[in-house]
């Protein structure tokens, strides 16, 4: 989430972000192929992220705060891109970035936003655990 705030506030190049994220202290415990992937994801598809999150928010995209956006589109392109996480996962990691990071309540809007997104990118697996339960 850190670098994906910094790209959006900077516009530096993201190989650069990406670069100075690795040097950070505790890089090394992260899952590098994981990151990597959702680095190039977030950063080569953000625009397409943020229109399939677009049509849930109360507000235009434009509108959100640079923490809110960043957390949205990690989340969208973990439920969008990697099917393998489980939807529920995603969701709550969101949230607590959200819950460490965002606005007072931004948790519950950044909840909200994801599990409509998720009700919509993943059916097949919100039903079958609905129907498991």
């Amino acid at each position: 989430m850190q670098g994906v705030y910094q790209w959006l506030l900077s516009g530096s190049d993201p190989a650069l972000i990406r670069t100075q994220l690795a040097e950070a202290a505790g890089f090394a415990k992260c899952d590098t192929r994981f990151f990597d992937g959702l680095w190039r994801g977030v950063t080569g598809e953000f625009d397409t992220l943020v229109a399939a999150f677009a049509p849930f928010l109360d507000r235009k995209a434009t509108e959100l705060s640079p923490v809110e956006k960043s957390i949205l589109t990690i989340g969208a392109w973990e439920l969008l891109r990697e099917p393998e996480v489980p939807y529920r996962v995603a969701i709550n990691e969101a949230v607590e970035l959200a819950k460490s990071y965002g606005g007072t309540d931004g948790h519950k809007y950044v909840n909200g936003v994801l599990d409509k997104l998720a009700a919509s990118a993943r059916a097949p697996e919100i039903h079958g655990a609905r129907t498991a339960s």
